[in-house]
This record gives C-alpha cells, sequence and structure tokens, in this order.
C-alpha cells in the first residue's frame, strides 16, 4: 500500500494568510466607516456649537440694548430734575445765558450781581438731590446793560435718580395708598 503523501502545511499555512488579509481588509474598511461617520456627527457638532456661539452673540447685543433701555428709562426724567432744579437752586441775582449738557456733565454759563452771589449757587448745587460736583471755571467782570456784573463758567454734574424717583416724574404726586 502505497499512500500519497501530501503535505498539507504549505496549504494551510496559504489559507491562513488570506484569512488575516481578508480580515485586515475588513478591518480596515469597518474602521473606515466609523471613522466617516465620526467625522459626520463632528461636522453636525460643529454646525451646533457655531449657531450656539451665534445665539450666545446675539444675546450678548440684547442685553447690551437692555442695558442702554434701562439707561434711558431711568434716565428719561434727567432734563427735567436739571431744570427744575436749577431754578429752586438760583439765588437773587444770577441768571444763566447757556446751559449746555454732555451726558452726566452740565455747563453753566451765565452772569451775577457779585461772586458772592456765583459762591451761593455753587453751595446750593452742592446741596441739591439731583445736582453736585460744582466746578468753578472762571469768574471775570464784565458789562452788561451799563453795568458790571460777574460773567461765570461752570461745570456741573446730574447725579442718578434714586430708584423711586424714577418712578414718579418731578412734581407728579405719590400714589395713593390701596385700602384693602
Amino acid at each position: 500500500m502505497n499512500a500519497a503523501r501530501i503535505n498539507l502545511l504549505p496549504h494551510r499555512a496559504e489559507r491562513r494568510k488570506r484569512a488575516k488579509r481578508h480580515f485586515a481588509t475588513e478591518q480596515i474598511s469597518n474602521q473606515l466607516g466609523r471613522n466617516q461617520f465620526l467625522k459626520s456627527e463632528i461636522g453636525k457638532l460643529d454646525q451646533e456649537i457655531a449657531e450656539i456661539n451665534k445665539l450666545k452673540d446675539e444675546i450678548q447685543a440684547l442685553l447690551a440694548r437692555k442695558q442702554i433701555i434701562e439707561t434711558l428709562q431711568a434716565d428719561r426724567a434727567q432734563t427735567v430734575h436739571l431744570l427744575d432744579e436749577l431754578v429752586k437752586q438760583m439765588p437773587e441775582g444770577v441768571f444763566l445765558r447757556s446751559i449746555i449738557q454732555k451726558g452726566m456733565r452740565v455747563q453753566l454759563l451765565g452772569y451775577a450781581q457779585s461772586n458772592a452771589r456765583v459762591s451761593t449757587l455753587m453751595r446750593n448745587i452742592e446741596a441739591s438731590r439731583w445736582l453736585g460736583d460744582p466746578e468753578l471755571i472762571e469768574v471775570k467782570s464784565a458789562p452788561l446793560d451799563k453795568r458790571r456784573v460777574s460773567e461765570f463758567t461752570m461745570f456741573m454734574s446730574l447725579k442718578r435718580a434714586p430708584s423711586d424717583a424714577v418712578a414718579a416724574p418731578a412734581g407728579a404726586p405719590a400714589p395713593a395708598a390701596k385700602k384693602g
């Protein structure tokens, strides 16, 4: 009996190599698919992050506008208070030629019968609820209607309204208490 002896080891080794190559190719293909999926999801997340950042910017812009509106609301009666207080604080013998307001800073140009009257005006401004920080820039003698008067230039500041004063403009009656 002469049996043919066939060595199957090289054949099996070749089959294992092919199986490994096939497995590696399959793994690479699977990994490429996963990578593509991750890239797609990252792209979606990048879009969502961009939308979130855009919304944050819009929120900041709206908050800035809200702050401006609140400031305007708080200062809406500012001119009324300025003029009302100037009338109240103006001593006899002093009159204004010009009032220039820039923000919370006000420049007064005027005439007074004497330097003492200008000093009185400054003290009155300092004691005012709505005005403050008087700063005398210049006082000089000037002719006016054939008389010598003191011509002055002064700066002062407007004070922010207290929170209870914002609700009712100057001169408005306080809200009546409701009877229960």
